[in-house]
């Protein structure tokens, strides 16, 4: 899956990748598919050829799973994802530091509650490569937006939806920094900003 990207930095079989596939596309999801992996893996992709992992497996594997369950509303989505990629590497990784990658996957329950002095390096980046699309083009953040607002479009009541998901919009764009690392705080931080402030007045 994906060649554009390999090499990878451990052998993921044909069946690990099915299985993955299967993971992403239940409940089925508008943002939190193998699309969004694909997105992520680009970031790491980056990394990887830039400033570099110091564990890049572990990463790597984080990416791949770290919303392999997702089921909008619930607090247990990043737990769940964590417990999953532990199984799987115990049948297809023996061997690969399965406490690393649930550390990192449930780091991504936290996300705008984390300063640069809270994580470690990879930590960081990691999680900069999730949260990347808040500095993508207007286009691909409106079409995130939408897509996020589809995936919670009866899990919630719309008004209820709104109000969260503006506060969560705002008390991002209050904190000091959205980017844990240099990389992509130099990157994206501005652009992002312009998406959150847009998105922020859209919905008053």
């Amino acid at each position: 899956m994906w060649p554009e990207l390999a090499p990878f930095p451990i052998d993921v079989p044909e069946a690990q990748w099915e299985a993955l596939a299967a993971a992403h596309a239940s409940p089925p999801r508008a943002y939190h598919n193998l699309s969004h992996v694909h997105a992520v893996l680009r970031h790491w992709r980056d990394v990887h050829d830039g400033p570099g992992w110091d564990d890049p497996v572990s990463s790597f594997l984080a990416v791949l799973y770290h919303d392999a369950v997702y089921v909008p509303g619930r607090s247990d989505n990043e737990a769940n994802s964590a417990a999953l990629a532990v199984e799987h590497m115990a049948r297809w990784q023996a061997g690969g530091d399965g406490g690393r990658v649930a550390a990192l996957i449930e780091l991504t329950a936290r996300h705008g509650r984390l300063g640069p002095a809270g994580v470690d390096r990879d930590a960081a980046l990691f999680l900069d490569c999730d949260m990347a699309i808040l500095g993508a083009s207007p286009a691909e953040f409106a079409a995130y937006d939408r897509a996020i607002a589809a995936e919670y479009r009866g899990a919630v009541p719309a008004w209820m939806y709104r109000l969260n998901r503006r506060r969560f919009l705002k008390g991002l764009l209050a904190r000091e920094r959205l980017f844990l690392s240099e990389h992509f705080h130099a990157r994206y931080d501005a652009p992002a900003r312009v998406n959150l402030r847009r998105a922020v007045t859209e919905k008053r």
